[in-house]
């Protein structure tokens, strides 16, 4: 039963971590500061193609998180990188894996595509 507590106990201290390196790696912004910032950088959906499909933010480009590692070259590490999903979980996966790579100007998009309100385009 001790083990079962060690265990939790790391799970808990792992989880913190995470979160407060994710807070260091990428810029958690609100609709307004997405808005006012995304047509000036890269604007990347980490969703899988089939949600893409369904509706997407105007202007985005598809780069499934499952497809990152072998698609990074395709991402500029000279500008700004706008990323979502659907709640905001890989999107933040995404800016942790694009940051230990160098990339630096990272921002996601809070609560992810569910919560926004402007523009959509729909394949």
């Amino acid at each position: 039963m001790q083990w079962l507590w060690i265990i939790i106990g790391a799970l808990i201290t792992y989880s913190a971590v995470m979160y407060f390196m994710q807070r260091k790696m990428v810029k958690t912004l609100t609709e307004e500061e997405f808005r006012a910032g995304y047509r000036k950088a890269q604007l990347i959906d980490v969703r899988e193609p089939d949600e893409y499909a369904a509706g997407h933010i105007l202007g985005a480009r598809n780069i499934p998180l499952t497809q990152l590692r072998m698609r990074m070259n395709e991402l500029r590490k000279d500008q700004p990188i706008y990323l979502y999903c659907q709640s905001g979980l890989r999107s933040g996966r995404a800016a942790q894996m694009l940051y230990r790579k160098g990339y630096r100007d990272l921002y996601h998009l809070k609560g992810g595509f569910k919560t926004w309100t402007g523009k959509v385009k729909k394949k």
